[in-house]
């Protein structure tokens, strides 16, 4: 049932209708799938190749460095696939490796990251607000939403707080209440107190959304991130003539290791379930 390949270096060769190719979407783990999800909804004529980096998850206590060699060699597996878009559905890759990624593949290919579409809603809807920021320790490390909130010179103010212990709970199917009192002893924090809004910096967050709105009562705003970049991809397939009007072709889900957990939550997402198929990089 599950096939593995080895670490290899592409020759990109485009379709001759590249309309036709799919949209390589990839994570940590499950995260992503929140994307895939949304995509599957807003533009159901799309097919995805999925790819979970489950035997280096989570990214967020990764250096660097390590998280660009794991998204290289991951972009090399959905170049394989012929993907027309690479989606970087992670904040943390997003964070440290959208720029190396941009530069390591064909022009025809193009890359898109979770972080700059959030950033320039913020900006239009947020200006002379105060914004709080929760992910992962890389993500919040690495300063990338304070430079570019900075550099947009809206008078935003960003309150960021590094949310470790989340995504592992989430990636683990942690029972609800114990998700409530993590969720719960995090945004009690005193560094994002005060805020009108909150940036869920990591793709695995959505899951939860539902809890972290119950816990401000509505009283803050929860920005929808994922819907938020599927919209700017929409509009990408649209402006480069990518969008497929011809027949749904069959999704791909990979894993570079096996996770029963991976397996279980899948079908949060899709009503019929994935066949997942395991590539060694």
């Amino acid at each position: 049932m599950y096939s593995c390949t080895k670490h290899f270096i592409v020759n990109f060769k485009p379709l001759l209708n590249p309309a036709f190719q799919p949209i390589g979407i990839f994570d940590s783990g499950i995260g992503g799938m929140t994307i895939a999800h949304a995509i599957k909804n807003i533009l159901p004529n799309e097919s995805i190749v999925y790819f979970g980096d489950t035997a280096h998850f989570p990214y967020g206590d990764k250096s660097a460095t390590e998280i660009r060699v794991y998204a290289q060699s991951i972009c090399d597996v959905l170049l394989k696939k012929n993907c027309k878009v690479i989606l970087i559905a992670c904040n943390s890759a997003s964070a440290v490796a959208y720029h190396l990624l941009t530069t390591y593949v064909n022009a025809s290919v193009k890359i898109l990251n979770v972080i700059d579409p959030v950033i320039d809603y913020v900006g239009k809807n947020f200006q002379e607000k105060s914004i709080g920021l929760i992910g992962t320790q890389c993500t919040i490390q690495s300063g990338t939403y304070t430079k570019k909130i900075e550099a947009l010179k809206l008078g935003i103010q960003l309150k960021a707080l590094a949310t470790p212990l989340l995504a592992p709970m989430i990636e683990s199917g942690a029972a609800t209440v114990d998700i409530k009192k993590m969720i719960c002893s995090y945004l009690t924090n005193a560094r994002i107190q005060q805020i009108d809004a909150l940036i869920l910096g990591c793709t695995h967050y959505p899951i939860i959304q539902k809890h972290i709105e119950d816990f401000y009562q509505n009283k803050v705003c929860v920005i929808d991130a994922v819907k938020i970049t599927v919209e700017v991809l929409k509009k990408l397939l649209i402006t480069h003539r990518l969008i497929n009007t011809g027949a749904v072709e069959k999704d791909q889900f990979f894993v570079s290791s096996f996770s029963k957990d991976f397996d279980k939550a899948t079908q949060l997402f899709f009503t019929k379930k994935v066949r997942l198929e395991q590539v060694n990089y």
